[in-house]
């Protein structure tokens, strides 16, 4: 696998940059984009002449210097494609985490009782926030980055098998696999447990698929 990605263009230049620049008499540099709401602001006439040329050029450098995205796979990268893409995932939602400026709305269903809406403390305002509403996301993101962790790993499951007490001699281990005596120790509730975990990370990934922006 190839994967070449640009960073995203902005190729937009604000008509009150360009007078900012040009008109270098103005003291104040906010005065221009502040009277924009000022009917009798003489800068006016040069906005509207402006807006046209710039959004030309804007969609010209974008035609001309779009931003680039180049993927190529080869055939084992399909034989397993999940784990293909484990390796892809994890270290994005690590970064993720730790560079995010914001969170999405969460449901109260995919989060432990201490973290829900209705165990947070009172909002000042309606429109505002709950105390819990960051902490939340970033259980949920935990969540991911756990589920997603233990599919990268392939030594993850092992845990659960206790061999211990097994024979060294292959043969002996394989009479006793063949006697139906195998002494291999296996904890089916924590294997479980640790499945049903993993499973709803990948489950909040698919549910979250769309809120995983910075």
């Amino acid at each position: 696998m190839k994967v070449w990605i640009s960073r995203y263009r902005n190729h937009w230049i604000s008509p009150y940059v360009i007078l900012k620049a040009v008109c270098f008499w103005e003291r104040d540099e906010d005065r221009i984009y502040n009277l924009k709401d000022d009917p009798n602001n003489p800068y006016t006439r040069w906005v509207d002449f402006l807006n046209p040329i710039c959004t030309a050029w804007m969609k010209l450098l974008d035609f001309v210097h779009p931003r680039w995205t180049y993927v190529r796979l080869d055939e084992w990268d399909t034989w397993s494609f999940d784990h293909t893409l484990a390796d892809i995932i994890l270290p994005g939602l690590k970064q993720l985490k730790a560079t995010k400026h914001g969170a999405p709305f969460t449901e109260d269903d995919d989060v432990p009782e201490y973290l829900r809406s209705y165990m947070a403390q009172p909002k000042e305002n309606e429109w505002d926030t709950d105390s819990l509403h960051f902490m939340r996301w970033d259980w949920i993101l935990a969540e991911m980055i756990w589920a997603f962790e233990q599919k990268v790993n392939d030594e993850a499951d092992s845990q659960f098998f206790d061999h211990s007490e097994c024979p060294t001699d292959p043969h002996a281990r394989l009479d006793d696999l063949t006697n139906g005596a195998s002494k291999v120790k296996y904890d089916k509730d924590g294997h479980q447990a640790w499945q049903e975990r993993k499973a709803n990370g990948f489950r909040l990934f698919g549910k979250y698929y769309e809120n995983l922006w910075d």
